[in-house]
């Protein structure tokens, strides 16, 4: 017969993989802003505290750096928020930005077009993953689906989400809702607001036409190799290696289908090694 205390035992199993799994997932985000050269050309870093989701109607959520068309990123995404762990308290206001940093190696100091921009925005939902609402916010720009120009390359569009503090105050120039489409400096925009830390983000790349000249190289990211995925690996086959280009959406998906294989592969460890234990 189990004993109680393996019942209470596998009744805490989840929480600790939930708790793995969003490890990886922070760790395998940081991995590609940095292989796809958001971090440090658009933003100087990027540590954040949550995992942001992000879904389109008839595409559902997201990898990172999935390519996708103009027509399917149309319509406004659903996001969502999951804080990287327990301790992590997501409370207040936030700031929602879409903003396309080009190509990989545009010149950020240019400038960015703005295609989403909305303050006072909040986190709905009574447990993780929490709904990020944006109908009470005040929206500085409506949301505007990409259209890059025919032939310019796959642009990594990036939705980031901000705490607002209470020091938040609208810069001139945006502090009046509806002013559209545009570009600006997202990262004056940021300091010159006074917009709290960086709570998480992700991006999605889309492409008209083939691109006219020889877009920059971006760097695999490989999951298995990161210290989320090592630290639940227990031996060689229960290991899984997967790759993802910034602008590939077959391997993102990939990426994704390693990851789950890793934890599923850990998790019967650990659940067939604690059952051991407790049993004798």
């Amino acid at each position: 017969m189990i004993s109680a205390q393996t019942v209470l035992a596998l009744a805490f199993i989840p929480l600790v993989f939930g708790q793995t799994n969003n490890t990886l997932g922070i760790e395998a985000i940081e991995a590609h802003f940095s292989n796809s050269g958001i971090v440090p050309t658009l933003l100087s870093s990027f540590d954040p505290s949550a995992l942001l989701t992000v879904s389109y109607d008839g595409v559902g959520n997201l990898s990172p750096g999935q390519s996708l068309t103009k027509t399917q990123v149309g319509p406004t995404p659903n996001l969502q928020v999951t804080p990287a762990n327990s301790t992590v308290q997501l409370n207040g206001t936030f700031t929602v930005v879409m903003a396309d940093a080009g190509p990989v190696g545009t010149d950020e100091s240019q400038g960015q077009t703005r295609h989403w921009l909305v303050n006072d925005v909040t986190l709905t939902g009574g447990s993780a993953p929490f709904n990020v609402s944006t109908d009470d916010g005040t929206a500085i720009t409506e949301y505007a689906g990409p259209a890059p120009a025919q032939g310019s390359g796959a642009h990594r569009y990036v939705i980031l989400l901000y705490s607002q503090p209470s020091s938040f105050e609208a810069p001139d120039g945006f502090d009046q809702p509806d002013i559209g489409v545009s570009v600006f400096n997202l990262t004056d925009y940021v300091q010159n607001s006074h917009l709290g830390s960086l709570v998480a983000g992700t991006y999605l790349t889309v492409e008209e036409g083939t691109a006219t000249f020889t877009p920059s190289s971006t760097a695999p990211v490989i999951t298995s190799t990161l210290p989320a995925a090592q630290s639940t690996s227990t031996s060689p086959s229960s290991s899984s290696t997967s790759s993802s280009s910034a602008p590939s959406a077959t391997n993102a998906g990939k990426q994704s289908s390693g990851s789950e294989t890793l934890l599923a592969s850990s998790a019967k460890t650990f659940i067939a090694g604690l059952l051991g234990f407790l049993l004798l």
